[in-house]
């Protein structure tokens, strides 16, 4: 079978306690739309709260390569985001980095096998 061009992956973390989003939700989502061939992230979404949040989240990580691990957006996360839910924005992002390369090795459990 073929692999898809574009792939969808999604990463969970820990909220921290104390903040709008873990009365919510507890765990922050973050979502992403991977092309394969270029290793490059065209969409993005998450679960905070407020829609800036979500917004800004999804700007910071649009258009960055994960070909070689998710340093350089952990670094630029880090700057740009100051919110409380950044360490768990940075583990959700290597938690997808960990299946995106799982996936691109073909070591993906199938549902079909």
């Amino acid at each position: 079978m073929e692999k898809m061009r574009e792939v969808l992956f999604s990463g969970y973390a820990k909220l921290p306690t104390g903040i709008t989003a873990s009365e919510m939700y507890r765990v922050i989502g973050i979502i992403v739309l991977i092309d394969m061939e270029e290793e490059v992230i065209l969409k993005a979404d998450c679960t905070l709260a407020t829609e800036l949040a979500r917004t800004t989240v999804s700007d910071l990580l649009i258009g960055k390569s994960i070909k070689d691990g998710v340093g350089e957006i952990a670094a630029h996360v880090d700057e740009a985001y100051q919110g409380s839910a950044k360490k768990a924005i940075i583990t959700a992002m290597r938690i997808i980095y960990d299946k995106f390369r799982s996936y691109r090795e073909g070591i993906t459990p199938s549902m079909y096998e």
